[in-house]
């Protein structure tokens, strides 16, 4: 099969499409060929060499990718084995090895897929569609609210537009450029913002007209957030999240919810009931039309300008490979 492989630390020429032997699934496992490999920012940082929230970095060679989707050619002793053939999606873990033709993973990590069911959209959902849905958990928003998403073009926050919008709130997404808000409007937002102009504040508070912001949902930090804060009223909820966050400063009396990617899992299955329910709950959203991911794609052998087309911001939604 081919693979891409990180056979050194550094930048994103370092990932290599090569030919390499195909995985066998061991006892309890199953192999999936993959029709859609998810491609995440930690994949990025990873291959440059910073730990980040994992517990260590991988042996090299490695191949990077923890969510794929496909159909399942082979299993292991102990599975079951109507389990062959079926469209699936699966999350990997902590393990690597989704930018492939074919990837092996625990079959208990399985989830059916129904027909139709966009592969590129299901890798969404495994990944990026149970962060977001574990990420409101800890402000759920109502038809009262008025929520603020930084970053709206991106994977989760394309998510939490239209999760918020269905709960009945009115939602401010913000983006980068006109193409970017021009998408997060198209999304469903009731405003959508360039937070790249110098007065978007000003746009904000005048499109609320006196009203103020209740709930942020911040993956972004930095200058964008302090002054994404500064709209919350008395009692508003800011919620930060993602490993990559810039730091903000907090103050104000506001009451400021912080969820870093260290604790957000812990935390996040606390409330969910585990990893899986999440897990199921996304991919149910998604098929009943209610969350609908924004995907764009490369082909596997272009790993690497998927790669840095995610660090400078040129995409939108969930990155995803297609071998």
């Amino acid at each position: 099969m081919h693979a891409v492989r990180l056979h050194a630390f550094g930048p994103a020429e370092n990932l290599v499409h090569e030919e390499v032997a195909d995985p066998v699934p061991g006892p309890g496992q199953a192999r999936i060929a993959v029709a859609a490999a998810g491609v995440h920012l930690l994949d990025a940082a990873v291959r440059e060499g910073h730990q980040g929230p994992l517990p260590e970095l991988p042996s090299l060679p490695t191949v990077p990718g923890r969510e794929v989707a496909g159909v399942v050619d082979a299993v292991g002793a102990d599975v079951d084995g109507s389990w062959l053939g079926r469209r699936v999606v699966a999350h990997l873990g902590m393990a690597p090895g989704g930018y492939a033709e074919l990837a092996v993973t625990e079959a208990e990590r399985l989830h059916g897929l129904p027909e139709g069911l966009d592969f590129a959209a299901a890798v969404a959902a495994i990944g990026t569609g149970r962060t977001a849905l574990g990420i409101v958990q800890f402000a759920e928003p109502g038809p009262r609210d008025v929520v603020i998403v930084p970053a709206a073009a991106g994977g989760i926050g394309t998510l939490l537009v239209q999760y918020a919008k269905n709960a009945g709130a009115l939602v401010v997404g913000l983006a980068g450029g006109p193409e970017k808000t021009a998408r997060v409007r198209a999304n469903g937002a009731d405003l959508a913002v360039d937070y790249t102009a110098p007065d978007w504040p000003d746009a904000v508070r005048a499109y609320l007209g006196g009203r103020a912001a209740t709930i942020v949902y911040d993956g972004v930090g930095g200058t964008v957030a302090r002054e994404t804060v500064a709209l919350l009223g008395p009692g508003g909820r800011h919620l930060v999240f993602g490993w990559s966050a810039e730091g903000i400063g907090m103050g104000r009396g506001y009451f400021v919810e912080g969820v870093s990617q260290s604790v957000l899992g812990p935390a996040m299955l606390q409330k969910a009931g585990g990893l899986r329910a999440l897990e199921l709950r996304a991919l149910d959203e998604v098929v009943r039309g209610r969350l609908r991911p924004a995907v764009t794609r490369f082909p596997l052998a272009e790993a690497a300008a998927a790669h840095r087309a995610l660090e400078r911001r040129g995409t939108v939604g969930k990155v995803v490979l297609e071998p």
